[in-house]
């Protein structure tokens, strides 16, 4: 008698295998396990905690067997796997796929009522760093020394666009701005964006403006300055004078104030903060028009010392309608917004707590303030209510926010229940390092921005490359293994739907770009210089890594330029301009190509997935559901190739026409159609060159190619 074929099992708690998908409590949910046709005796469903239960073979098909059994979803997170029979041999399958014996980390879950929203399963974001990706309005452009950022560093005007960015380079602006995106929405929807995700928009002194100074209103900069009859001129210069006594300090603090005067008359005037607050309404109705999404960068761990509630700055003292600051009175009444060690005396006290201990980021004192507390709930509320609308939030270094656990977690619920509560379909996004799972429980974040899932494994893989370019390791290239191990570490500790609204970036504003990463240079540019960053890119694995990204289970994040060849250290490297006029075009078709299929292809977004080779040098899976089979592979072999791969299972019988969606490498790709024919035990046996990939699909009469 043969023994179990393992390699037939397969179940996860994707749609095809899980019915209805994201169950809540008290539903009857359906688990399936598929096996090899009249193969096991008996299959049985083993819910943690419960007696096992008697699974049915319900279906069958060609190839499988579809075992199936009901069980009624509690309160608590349900943790499943299967034991699978055959005369005296007895297996398990759990997330690893089939094993001797449980493991105890490899459970099936289930996170009852744990539901994203629908458009986010699989959606492609394109993340925009505002200042850098296209200037529409030049009458908004920061003035060269319109204010002092961080109290002695003057703000210039890049004047030009091309210019490097430089080693400190937070108070050099380059003029990006809301009505830039408006005008390039064309070219984004062409490309098949479905989602913008904007690094944060509120008023700021900073050009990345993660040191949020008003959180109520969108920045001039980046909005509207209206015409005004003051210039540059009108301003009187001040130098700071260096004395040591009291009243100096003072006369310090005064000068700066004064020079940040020109900034108050432009940024902080109702005027122009409404005015800015209906251009970026005006951008998210056209996004919308268009049935693209808005997502908004929220920083609420710390804001900046600019602040209206700290005014370190000074700049709102004295103005009418505001409060004195925190910095400015020990009666503020935002005193208890910020954490005060005691030791400081006012006015102009530094004695609180920042945010790694940066004076220019003080953080938020939740547990000491109420007030604040329910402010920035509302803040949460506002933005994805009517008249912004926008769809949802990233949560900027989310896990730090607050000084424990119980009033970090305590605040990611009221925040989740009150964007849900005001919009049913907003996102609720986090930036994490590290294991998710303690918020991933239907109640506080629906899914993490992706790196340990996605980014680094990816990098590794692909590159022998860290994702900030640090450092180098050879013999990482082509793990397939070790890539998948990483991978299902990431996906066991993941509720299914958390997994397929995850973001896939390769590249963002806090690591380097991936086309830097190719070239196996380890280093930023204090040590290595901005020219290293595009010296020996390779755009073959560029490509593969697109491949990859706009194949396995989450939602591609495209990060603005990488689709025109843009390369760079890590940060301020990688926030170059997008260089309109110098963009790689092909790399552009590349990208439009393949995030349409991503797009047209329900398997892509939302199907299972199984690896089928995991060799050195060599990784194939297969994406699939219902209706499509789709199979991807990877060479990143400096050598052309034959591959076999195991089609039979996803369920590709003998004789079906696989068909070539896309193959890249040779420093180019193709999308013209190539059919290939599956042998008869199953394989499909194709060609593929150094440092490659395709995709294929199973043909089918109603399949949309």
């Amino acid at each position: 008698m043969e023994p179990i074929n393992r390699r037939a099992l397969f179940s996860d708690e994707s749609e095809s295998f899980v019915t209805p998908f994201a169950p809540k409590a008290g539903q009857n949910v359906t688990i399936t396990l598929r096996t090899a046709k009249s193969d096991p005796d008996s299959v049985k469903l083993l819910v943690r905690g419960e007696a096992p239960i008697l699974m049915e073979r319900r279906r069958t098909d060609e190839l499988f067997d579809y075992f199936e059994a009901e069980y009624p979803v509690k309160d608590e997170r349900m943790q499943y796997a299967f034991c699978v029979k055959k005369a005296f041999e007895v297996c398990y399958y759990q997330r690893f796929g089939a094993v001797d014996e449980l493991c105890e980390d490899g459970y099936f879950l289930i996170v009852p009522g744990f539901c994203v929203p629908e458009w986010t399963r699989g959606a492609v974001y394109y993340q925009i760093f505002v200042d850098r990706f296209c200037n529409g309005d030049k009458t908004n452009d920061v003035l060269d020394d319109e204010y002092f950022y961080m109290k002695n560093a003057r703000v210039t005007q890049v004047k030009d666009w091309n210019a490097l960015p430089e080693a400190m380079d937070v108070a050099r602006f380059y003029g990006g701005d809301l009505q830039g995106i408006l005008d390039k929405l064309d070219y984004l929807q062409n490309m098949g964006v479905q989602v913008l995700y904007l690094n944060p928009i509120f008023v700021s002194p900073s050009n990345h403006k993660y040191d949020t100074q008003d959180y109520d209103h969108s920045d001039p900069h980046y909005g509207v300055i209206l015409p005004e009859a003051v210039d540059v001129s009108e301003v009187a210069a001040t130098e700071d004078e260096s004395v040591a006594d009291a009243a100096g300090a003072v006369k310090t603090e005064r000068a700066s104030s004064d020079r940040n005067a020109l900034y108050r008359k432009r940024v902080t005037s109702p005027e122009n903060l409404e005015a800015s607050n209906q251009l970026f309404i005006r951008l998210v109705e056209e996004a919308h028009r268009r049935d693209m999404k808005v997502v908004i960068d929220g920083v609420f761990n710390h804001c900046g010392s600019f602040n209206k509630w700290m005014d370190r700055e000074l700049i709102y003292e004295g103005q009418p309608d505001y409060a004195p600051g925190a910095y400015v009175s020990e009666k503020s009444p935002y005193r208890t917004f910020f954490c005060f060690k005691g030791t400081g005396k006012w006015p102009y006290n530094e004695d609180y707590k920042g945010w790694w201990d940066h004076a220019t980021l003080p953080k938020l004192n939740y547990e000491g303030s109420p007030e604040l507390y329910q402010y920035v709930i509302d803040i949460a509320k506002k933005w994805v209510s009517p008249p912004f609308n926008v769809d949802g939030w990233r949560l900027d270094v989310a896990a730090d926010l607050g000084d424990t656990p119980e009033t970090n977690h305590r605040f990611w619920q009221d925040f989740r229940a009150a964007v849900r509560e005001a919009n049913p379909k907003a996102i609720v996004l986090a930036e994490h390092y590290g294991d998710p799972a303690p918020w991933l429980n239907g109640k506080e974040w629906d899914t993490v921005m992706n790196y340990d899932g996605f980014m680094e494994p990816v990098t590794w893989f692909l590159t022998g490359m860290e994702k900030h370019s640090d450092r180098f390791e050879a013999h990482r290239i082509g793990d397939a293994a070790g890539f998948l191990a990483q991978m299902k570490d990431f996906m066991r500790r993941t509720p299914r739907p958390a997994v397929e609204a995850a973001l896939n970036q390769l590249s963002n504003h806090d690591h380097s770009r991936f086309l830097t990463r190719t070239n196996h240079k380890a280093g930023r540019i204090a040590t290595l210089g901005s020219a290293a960053a595009g010296e020996n890119i390779n755009k073959d694995v560029f490509r593969a890594a697109v491949v990859m990204q706009m194949t396995w289970p989450g939602a591609p994040g495209i990060y603005y330029g990488d689709e025109a060849g843009m390369y760079g250290f890590t940060d301020p490297d990688n926030r170059r301009t997008y260089p309109w006029g110098n963009e790689d075009f092909e790399l552009i078709e590349f990208h439009c190509d393949i995030s349409w299929m991503h797009y047209r292809h329900s398997a892509l977004r939302t199907g299972a997935l199984k690896p089928l080779i995991a060799e050195k040098n060599l990784l194939s899976y297969g994406r699939f559901n219902a209706e499509e089979q789709l199979v991807i592979a990877v060479n990143t072999a400096d050598q052309e190739r034959m591959v076999t791969i195991p089609v039979w299972e996803i369920g590709v019988t003998a004789g079906t026409k696989m068909v070539r969606l896309i193959k890249t490498g040779r420093n180019r790709y193709n999308v013209g159609r190539k059919d290939f024919e599956v042998t008869a035990d199953g394989m499909l046996c194709v060609k593929m060159y150094p440092m490659s990939s395709v995709v294929f699909i199973a043909e089918k009469d109603d399949c949309v190619i």
